[in-house]
Parts: C-alpha cells; structure tokens; sequence
C-alpha cells in the first residue's frame, strides 16, 4: 500500500449506531460514539452519519437529531449527519426544523440522510405515530417533497415556514436497501447511499437503476452513490474474525426472530453457536463486508470499490471493545491508495 493518495481512491466515512454492548448503557455509548467521531475527524474521515432505530436495547441512537448535535458540537470539522432520518416516524415540518437547527449551529457540517422504513418493530412504529400509518407507495415521495420544501426560501405571504430551516442548505440524501429509493434519488437528482452492510442482495441492481435513470439537478449534475460495507481491521486476520462474531451473534439473533439486543462479547467459535442454514442467512445479510488484517481487508475493499464503482464508501465497524474499534479505524486509514482522508474534497457532496 503506498502511503500518497492515489488518484483513484474515494472518500471513506464511518456509519455508527451508537452501540450498547453487554453489561454497558446508552451513557457508555454515546460517550463512545463521540469519542470514535473525534478519533476519525483526526484522521481525516469525510463524515460520520447515526442512525434511527427504536425499541432496541442495543443502539443509543433513537433520539438522532439530538445525536448528531452531540456529536457535532464535540468536534469541529468532519461532517455529521443522519444515516439515516426515516421520515415515516415524523412529521416533516419537524425534521425541517431539527435540521435547520443543526445547521444553524454547525454552518456546513450536517447532513440529511432519509429512509423510508421504519427502523423499529410495529408496536413502536405505532407510538411513533399514533395511528398516522401510511404505507402507500406515494406516501414517502410526498412526505420528502414536504420535507424539502421547508428549506426553500421564504415566498410573500407564505403561511407556513421551518424557523430554523427556511433557506437553509441542508444536503439531502436518500437511503435505501431495494429499488424505490434508488429510483426516486434518481428521479431528483439526489445522492443515493445503499444499505449493503446488512441488506446487499439488491446492490447492484439499484446501483443501475440509480445511475441508468439518474436526471441531473440543481443539487448534483451526475449521479453520486455511496456504498455501504462492513468493516474489522485488525492485526491478524484471526484476531478481526474473532471480533466479527459480535456482529455475526447480532445478525444469528435476527434470523431467530429476537434482534435489538446489547451488542455482544465476542467468541472463539461462532460455528458453536449457530446451525448450518443460520449461518447461511446471516452470512447472505453480511456478505458486503472486509474482515481481516490489513493486506486481507485492503483486498476486500478493493474488490468491492470495483465491483460497485462507489463514489464514496460509508463503513459500519460494530467491535464490542472500544480501543479495538479505534485501532480498526487507524489501520483502514493507512489505505491512502484506495482510500481519500482529508478533510474536505469537491468530488462529494456537502
């Protein structure tokens, strides 16, 4: 690996949810998360997104917004944002808001990433809402043009305005894990990131439809898509495997119906834990991931950056012990020739 950026690399952030392991709290968490954002804004990560979920005992970040100020205001350059909002759960008026508020305090450093699935179970989609259920396809084109609307200026006799939010640019990206959102981003010319680090079955197809259908923007004159991916650095290529099996006992909770949990200690032999067509389910939600020593991972991501022609990859690093999460991030920072660190580039968007 050389250690001058290559021509060639691309843009590397960091996706966190804000982890609760075993025997710790959404104190230690949030305590963890701020401190891996100020570890990575040093080495020049382009930015770190959190993410909703709710009514799961192992992710601190339900409350997001008030995350992401958390997160933004203990650091000062690297850009923050959500990854993402899922509009849903909320009434757009309030998120134009939130948002606006985040980028009156932090001017050029938030980010707005939107989902459309409700990142929780159906009893707590139910308090989310009370009632307010709409599944029907133009349910989310209509909630975002809301959405985007607040943040256009003011015009005479407007009735209705986002304080903060009204004429304020808040970069907006749509998230998704299947064809809809791809195509929508694509229709508005939006930037478009993919879930692949748990969902990757449709990677590439999306990728197709987003850049085959893409329609240029006041936003973007062409298409922008971040690829999300699993990833563990560490000295050995065993020591990363052991430290994976945190995220492989998550995703054999999920194929057994009971996901959410602490994020758990790891094990010296996952194989003991799960049965062949378990692993085979979870294996198939981890497939975009690079776990191993630095040569194996720098091989991985590679592969995957060529596969997918990624404009930026969005990496997901869920270690159950803190320091050798920070170590991860140092090693995956050495990869200078596939990788872009530094703090602010004209190839992405803000």
């Amino acid at each position: 690996m050389t250690t001058a950026t290559d021509d060639r690399a691309i843009p590397v952030s960091v996706l966190d949810l804000a982890w609760i392991t075993e025997g710790g709290d959404a104190a230690r968490a949030l305590r963890s998360t701020l401190d891996l954002a100020r570890h990575v804004e040093r080495l020049g990560y382009r930015r770190i997104w959190l993410a909703e979920h709710h009514n799961m005992a192992g992710i601190a970040s339900a409350a997001t917004s008030v995350v992401i100020g958390h997160v933004a205001g203990g650091t000062s350059r690297i850009r923050v944002g959500a990854g993402g909002v899922m509009l849903s759960n909320h009434a757009p008026l309030a998120i134009a808001e939130q948002f606006g508020t985040l980028e009156s305090l932090y001017p050029g450093r938030i980010d707005l990433g939107l989902g459309r699935a409700p990142g929780s179970d159906y009893a707590a989609i139910r308090a989310l809402r009370r009632g307010r259920i709409d599944d029907s396809d133009d349910a989310f084109p209509r909630e975002l043009e809301e959405l985007r609307s607040y943040f256009r200026p003011v015009e005479p006799g407007q009735a209705l305005r986002a304080v903060p939010g009204a004429g304020l640019d808040v970069p907006i990206w749509l998230l998704g894990s299947s064809l809809f959102s791809a195509q929508l981003a694509a229709a508005l010319g939006l930037p478009f990131a993919f879930a692949s680090h748990f969902a990757p079955r449709l990677l590439f197809a999306a990728l197709e439809v987003y850049r085959s259908t893409f329609r240029p923007s006041s936003v973007l004159a062409r298409p922008y898509a971040m690829v999300a991916a699993n990833v563990i650095v560490a000295d050995t290529d065993a020591e990363a495997r052991r430290l994976f099996t945190s995220v492989q006992q998550r995703f054999l909770s999920m194929v057994r119906g009971i996901p959410g949990g602490p994020l758990p200690a790891p094990v010296a032999n996952i194989d003991e834990l799960w049965a062949p067509h378990e692993r085979a389910q979870a294996e198939q939600m981890l497939a975009c991931s690079a776990v191993g020593s630095p040569a194996t991972v720098h091989a991985d991501l590679t592969e995957i950056i060529a596969r997918t022609a990624a404009d930026e990859l969005i990496v997901t690093s869920a270690i159950f012990d803190h320091a050798a999460r920070l170590h991860s991030f140092d090693l995956l920072a050495d990869m200078r020739d596939i990788l872009r660190f530094e703090a602010d580039s004209a190839a992405c968007p803000r």
